[in-house]
């Protein structure tokens, strides 16, 4: 189903002129699991992330809402997304993307790519799997095409990679320095991938 939406999404974004281009792609890790925390705005982000990574899949965290709606709860299960409670987390929210991360696999994370509390807290949601997993975090930051509307208007795609790391430091002090860490490095590369935007 991965493999059948993903060369879907490509075609169709390639003919409206909306897949993203690419930057930074050699901070991608070569093998292994990995967490990637993407810049959000609407959902055409994640649909230039899923075809920019493919052939590897992504593991999207989702809210658990996307899941209860009739259709799109069936799509978005088979598309390799999990549920997480954002108002009642669970063990779950560290059990599902930890195990992934065990098996080698992508985890997406979507945090909020202002500072807001929301954002905040999905930051840190990620600093915490990525502690308690050993596994990397690739930032990364994508402008452009945000919605069906702005595809159709030929609105382009622009993403970067930033450079991979791993938290290293301990408990709830390590976390916080690192989730600065994050929220300073997407905001870097929104920054840098807006000066390679050319100017119409």
């Amino acid at each position: 189903m991965y493999k059948l939406a993903a060369n879907v999404v490509k075609v169709i974004l390639k003919l409206m002129g909306s897949k993203a281009r690419v930057y930074g792609e050699e901070n991608l890790p070569k093998e292994g699991g990995f967490i990637i925390a993407c810049t959000h705005t609407g959902y055409v982000d994640i649909l230039n992330l899923g075809v920019a990574m493919y052939p590897r899949e992504i593991h999207f965290m989702a809210k658990k809402q996307l899941f209860e709606m009739k259709g799109l709860g069936w799509l978005v299960k088979h598309l390799n997304a999990f549920p997480v409670d954002r108002d009642n987390p669970g063990p779950s929210v560290i059990k599902i993307p930890s195990q992934l991360l065990k098996e080698g696999k992508i985890v997406g994370i979507f945090p909020s790519g202002t500072r807001s509390a929301d954002g905040t807290d999905l930051k840190q949601g990620a600093i915490t799997i990525a502690q308690l997993a050993k596994a990397q975090i690739v930032p990364a930051a994508y402008v452009g095409a945000r919605n069906a509307g702005d595809v159709m208007k030929r609105g382009k795609g622009y993403l970067i990679y930033g450079e991979p790391f791993y938290v290293t430091g301990k408990g709830k002090e390590g976390r916080e320095q690192f989730t600065q860490h994050l929220e300073h490095e997407l905001v870097a590369l929104t920054e840098e991938l807006q000066k390679r935007i050319p100017v119409k």
